[in-house]
């Protein structure tokens, strides 16, 4: 069987910075509190009107697809990773094969949150693997700015989300040696509202009845977006943080640990590990239960807050950008998020 490399990798940023000060201007906050608990200092969230998750996944992919030497004739899948698409349906694949001309190829949209890329990253491997596709384009792309609570309220979870897009060409190795050794991925459904997004939605209250909206007074529908939803403005993510926390500084390492024994290789033997950039706290937790060096472990959720499926691509391609990682090199890339979900992948790049 193939062995899967990443041929090309890209970001996308916005232009627009958002500091923590900036933040304290529409909630009750301060550049401390959020430092504190987040590490985070500033994020960039896309210009209103101009820029979708759509479009700046196609900015993304663009400059992976040149750094690939690939056109868009070239390609031949596409899966794409977010929580945030443009539409509720069509989802956001179809919508950057139609902004970069790709051709009549499938488009996978994947959601599966903070673990999305990774998880992507697993299916695209495959394909690769057993030689149905060629080029695969994995992008992961978010768009938080657009609909979350900036009021003080809403500032637990508000203050930590960006907006970015990173994404990656998949291609069979040219050579013995180089390559995605093993994915992993699991999921625990037990406690899914902890960290959720349920209105508006149609789960009718069935899963729980917090959110159970009011019984309509027509025969059918009126249960997806109701007044009262509006009314109540519970049309906001939830997230239980300090439930998260302790889930993940469990789960994130335990999924390291599975990659490296699975082949063979010991935390030292990483050049990089690549984790999602949920909270600093929880990477400096991570790093310290694997004994690694602060040269092993690239973090930047300081500059771009957490950007959930676009988080583990956008700071892979920062690394290697910035030469952090070179052919050849033992890199790990691990997610933890919403479902819950968590995963990781073990690669010689």
């Amino acid at each position: 069987m193939n062995s899967t490399i990443i041929a090309g990798i890209g970001k996308y940023v916005p232009e627009n910075i958002v500091t923590n000060d900036d933040l304290t201007k529409v909630m009750d906050t301060s550049d401390a509190w959020i430092r504190e608990r987040t590490g985070i200092r500033e994020r960039r969230y896309v210009t209103r009107f101009e820029e979708t998750t759509a479009t700046i996944g196609a900015k993304a992919a663009e400059a992976a697809m040149e750094r690939a030497g690939v056109s868009a004739a070239d390609i031949d899948f596409i899966i794409f990773a977010t929580l945030s698409p443009d539409y509720y349906f069509p989802g956001c694949g179809v919508l950057v094969q139609r902004l970069l001309g790709l051709k009549e190829v499938g488009a996978l949209d994947v959601r599966n949150q903070c673990s999305g890329f990774v998880y992507a990253l697993s299916i695209g491997d495959q394909f690769i693997k057993t030689g149905m596709y060629k080029n695969i384009l994995v992008i992961g792309a978010e768009v938080h700015s657009y609909a979350l609570d900036f009021s003080t309220r809403g500032r637990n979870v508000s203050v930590i989300f960006g907006d970015g897009a990173g994404a990656v060409v998949l291609q069979a190795a040219p050579t013995t040696g180089r390559g995605i050794l093993s994915t992993h991925l699991h999921s625990d459904g037990a406690d899914a509202e902890i960290l959720s997004m349920p209105n508006p939605g149609f789960h009718a209250g069935v899963h729980n009845a917090q959110w159970k909206p009011p019984a309509p007074g027509t025969p059918y529908g009126n249960m997806f977006i109701t007044q009262e939803l509006l009314d109540k403005e519970d049309i906001f993510p939830y997230m239980d943080g300090q439930a998260v926390f302790k889930r993940a500084v469990v789960k994130m390492p335990e999924v390291i640990y599975e990659a490296l024994n699975q082949n063979g290789y010991q935390p030292e033997d990483l050049k990089l590990l690549v984790p999602h950039q949920a909270n600093l706290r929880i990477a400096q937790f991570i790093q310290q239960q694997l004994k690694l060096r602060d040269d092993q472990v690239f973090n930047n959720i300081q500059k771009y807050g957490n950007t959930t499926a676009a988080s583990v691509p956008l700071a892979l391609c920062e690394a290697w950008e910035a030469g952090r990682i070179n052919e050849g090199d033992l890199v790990c890339l691990s997610a933890f998020g919403s479902g819950f979900t968590w995963a990781s992948a073990l690669m010689k790049w």
